[in-house]
């Protein structure tokens, strides 16, 4: 095989690796009403399965970009990909909410081992001009292999339930990996051994980290937040069926991707990558504020379709800003870091939206939290462009 053919190849396989993750926490929302109804979960108990296994993974972030720094991301990588799907499929015969908590706290360990080892696979495929493209395509397969969940999920839940669903998605991730271990032989970032926990402390003394941290905050509580509850908003406050509400995330997720990768390459070509993210934010505001009032449900298509445009097209932009301002060589940490506050984001938001739906009996106070966090997010951005302008 050539070399640009083994380049693409690679890219391929490691975008289908991290698509895998996706099937996995989007079948979990997706089919939330039927596992809550099976095992007897309150929302909050159902919400807390999501904000466990983000918690951990939130954690996880800052080691897991030191070890990718540190030593091969490849084999870091392989090794989050085998306990994730090996413990989706555990995730079926468990019956217990406290078995539940722990497989899902497990699960955020190794994502977490997944995304900035993976994230460091992808960039090494492309140029340091396309790094914002390199990383929007990154996560790129998790929102098109939503689409297919999404969209045939419902079909097949009802003949064979969502236990045997569950096992296939982990048995075509472990075959994702094997092909990926095969073919990635050798094709991996070599290590930096220089890198040194304690340089970061000295990377927090800039206000770049903390400034693009608000909106890293911002970014996940909202994606995960809108993404994991909609299906049940849509369900239970709208009285939808489920596979409305499947097709409905589809039309979001079809949405997403596209626009994923075009924020990453638009703000490589134009060299504005804060301009990106502040108009992302200036729109997911007015869609989630819009998302509980607006009436019918062509009203509610409208408005998932302008979240979903703008919900992760900053993905690229946003991890690509601290790197310009601070250099690429501390990469892992500076993600992981990056990463950490997203998912504390996640975690907080993704619990909240269920007990705020438990004490109300609402979802609105829940969307309009979130739209005021994007407005928080979209303060930091200004504050940001002076540092932008003189990089470290």
């Amino acid at each position: 095989m050539s070399r640009a053919g083994r380049r693409r190849s690679i890219i391929t396989l490691v975008v289908v690796c991290q698509s895998t993750q996706g099937l996995i926490f989007g079948g979990l929302a997706l089919f939330l009403p039927l596992i809550r109804s099976d095992l007897g979960l309150s929302f909050t108990q159902a919400g807390t399965l999501a904000a466990v296994t983000n918690l951990v993974y939130a954690l996880m972030q800052v080691p897991s970009g030191y070890l990718a720094d540190r030593f091969t991301p490849r084999r870091l990588f392989l090794t989050g990909l085998l306990g994730t799907n090996l413990l989706a499929a555990l995730f079926t015969v468990l019956t217990s909410y406290e078995a539940l908590l722990l497989n899902q706290a497990l699960s955020g360990f190794f994502r977490a081992l997944v995304f900035a080892p993976g994230l460091l696979l992808m960039t090494q495929q492309f140029p340091s001009g396309r790094r914002a493209t390199a990383m929007g395509l990154y996560v790129v397969g998790g929102f098109s292999s939503n689409i297919l969940l999404s969209s045939l999920g419902p079909l097949l839940v009802r003949p064979l339930g969502w236990q045997p669903l569950f096992v296939l998605f982990a048995a075509g991730g472990l075959l994702a990996c094997a092909l990926y271990w095969w073919a990635g032989a050798g094709d991996s970032p070599a290590a930096q051994g220089g890198v040194r926990v304690r340089d970061l402390p000295a990377l927090l003394r800039h206000p770049i980290m903390w400034l693009t941290g608000v909106i890293q905050f911002a970014r996940l509580a909202v994606a995960q937040g809108f993404t994991f509850w909609l299906p049940t908003y849509l369900v239970v406050d709208r009285g939808q069926s489920l596979a409305a509400a499947g097709l409905v995330a589809a039309l979001g997720s079809a949405v997403t991707a596209p626009a994923n990768f075009l924020g990453g390459y638009v703000s490589d070509r134009v060299g504005r990558p804060l301009l990106i993210i502040g108009g992302s934010l200036a729109g997911l505001t007015a869609g989630l504020t819009l998302l509980t009032y607006v009436p019918g449900m062509l009203g509610v298509l409208l408005v998932v379709a302008l979240v979903s445009v703008f919900v992760q097209v900053y993905f690229g932009p946003l991890f690509a800003v601290p790197l310009e301002v601070l250099g690429a060589q501390r990469a892992g940490l500076i993600s992981g870091f990056g990463n950490f506050c997203a998912n504390l984001g996640s975690f907080a938001f993704v619990y909240a939206l269920g007990a705020v739906k438990d004490a109300t009996g609402s979802f609105r106070i829940g969307f309009l939290s979130l739209a005021a966090l994007c407005l928080v997010a979209l303060a930091a951005t200004w504050l940001a462009r002076p540092l932008l302008r003189h990089p470290a």
